[in-house]
């Protein structure tokens, strides 16, 4: 016995972010989760290009890879978690982390990308931090050697 699912509840209770995008980038699904994460609102987000938390210096090597996908329907971020820069809407640097899943149309064509995205900001610095200091011991180290 399956439950019916609400669909657009789920999207919006999660508390990852679900941004959806067509075929040529633009964002056609901003869930809370997305509003809480970038700082813009739903109503800013929508028919927006992903350029709106695409860091500049990235955007050439992101959209190959996504007008690459949109081609072959082939990628591997689909299980594979991606790790990449973003900025929120203040220009704040970001870390986040995310897979995707292509999404067909009818006529079974891809009709875009939906992407669940976490933010993994705290968790990169502290990791950062940690080299770091393992860098500073190991040479300490070495130093007394």
């Amino acid at each position: 016995m399956q439950a019916s699912i609400d669909y657009e509840q789920l999207v919006s209770a999660i508390g990852d972010a679900i941004v959806i995008s067509d075929a040529k980038g633009a964002i056609t699904l901003w869930n809370p989760a997305a509003e809480r994460m970038f700082g813009y609102t739903q109503a800013e987000a929508m028919g927006q290009s992903l350029d709106l938390i695409i860091p500049e210096r990235l955007r050439g090597r992101h959209w190959e890879g996504y007008d690459k996908t949109m081609a072959t329907g082939i990628t591997r971020y689909g299980s594979d978690l991606l790790k990449v820069p973003a900025v929120d809407k203040d220009g704040k640097a970001m870390s986040i982390a995310f897979t995707v899943a292509l999404l067909r149309g009818p006529d079974g064509q891809i009709s875009g990308i939906v992407a669940t995205i976490r933010d993994e900001t705290v968790r990169f610095q502290e990791e950062r931090a940690l080299r770091k200091r393992i860098a500073e011991l190991e040479a300490k180290v070495n130093a007394a050697a």
